[in-house]
């Protein structure tokens, strides 16, 4: 699997666009990559490679008073962070491109989506770019509660644990040996 160059992650997570998104990349500095993460949650990171993000809410007065609006970590996460773990269920990479195609759809249901099969093609060769980034060897990481690695994302999603203050919340953690990610969708 090639990895992208920077124009072609660009328009693979333009994808998310038209949600309430956010999906960056940064450097994994630590072991425990839950830490990265907390730093990608925080907003105060830019793409490690200096490529496109998006963050539906940088900017944003809610931010600025809270660094990490829209995200509110777990009352435990605040003691530790490895009791994020039990809210994160690994998934595999077949399993990360399905949940990709329907984090880019408005209702994260992707049997909503009037044009699906018409646009899947697109969709999913967008996904399989962003993973891309992420080379063989890497893990992935869903929010969608136990069974998320055979969980079927081209139907509704009804499971999840939250992470935020949004009524809905669904999440995808990319980690590399180098670099951890997040695509974060919010109704």
């Amino acid at each position: 699997m090639a990895e992208p160059d920077e124009r072609s992650w660009s328009d693979a997570i333009g994808m998310y666009e038209r949600r309430a998104t956010i999906a960056k990349v940064t450097s994994r500095e630590h072991e425990n990559w839950v830490l990265d993460l907390s730093t990608l949650m925080r907003g105060d990171t830019r793409d490690t490679r200096g490529w496109r993000t998006v963050d539906v809410w940088e900017g944003e007065p809610e931010r600025l008073g809270e660094p990490s609006y829209p995200f509110v970590m777990p009352s435990e996460a605040v003691a530790t962070v490895d009791a994020w773990r039990p809210y994160l269920y690994e998934i595999p990479r077949a399993q990360a491109v399905r949940f990709l195609v329907a984090l880019s759809t408005p209702w994260i249901d992707v049997t909503q989506e009037p044009d699906f099969e018409e646009r899947r093609e697109a969709l999913e060769a967008n996904a399989r770019v962003v993973l891309s980034r992420f080379p063989e060897g890497s893990h992935f990481y869903a929010n969608t509660g136990r069974g998320s690695d055979t969980r079927d994302y081209y139907q509704r999603v009804s499971d999840w644990h939250p992470f935020s203050v949004r009524t809905y919340d669904f999440g995808l953690v990319l980690v590399s040996e180098t670099e951890v990610g997040m695509v974060w969708s919010f109704r």
